[in-house]
């Protein structure tokens, strides 16, 4: 489980270094994808295996899935993290997610999320003052 926040670099090669806590579950290889609000999903190999076989066991006649498929497969990229536990991040997906040297690197859950660190703190006003209404929604009974 990815838990936390953090605020590494990009560095001018397009490498960045990622938080500590997370090398050993992302040290066999990763996928690095575009992910919803402008930021990038990385996933540990195991993870982005069992979403690929989900969406492959999905009906192809799902417009909506073909759409998403498309985007989250073709823009996505593989790497294994360097012995400094630093990963590259394709030009692409650096536009995409409109990265330029500061970053802010969110646990979440079973992914890693990328951000710009001016999106996210946008971001992150936009969605601190509902989220204790969100959890009567997402979370009923749990929390």
């Amino acid at each position: 489980m990815f838990l936390g926040s953090h605020a590494p670099r990009l560095d001018d090669k397009g490498r960045l270094t990622l938080p500590a806590k997370f090398r050993d579950e992302l040290e066999g290889g990763l996928v690095i994808t575009k992910g919803q609000e402008r930021c990038l999903y990385v996933f540990p190999m195991a993870e982005f295996t069992r979403i690929s076989e989900s969406l492959r066991t999905a009906p192809v006649t799902a417009k909506a899935l073909r759409d998403y498929s498309r985007v989250f497969f073709s823009s996505a990229a593989d790497d294994v993290p360097d012995r400094q536990g630093r990963i590259i991040i394709p030009a692409p997906l650096r536009t995409y997610a409109g990265l330029t040297r500061d970053c802010v690197v969110n646990g979440a859950n079973t992914r890693v999320e990328i951000w710009d660190a001016q999106r996210w703190q946008a971001y992150l006003e936009g969605q601190e003052e509902s989220f204790t209404e969100l959890s009567e929604e997402v979370l009923p009974g749990v929390i």
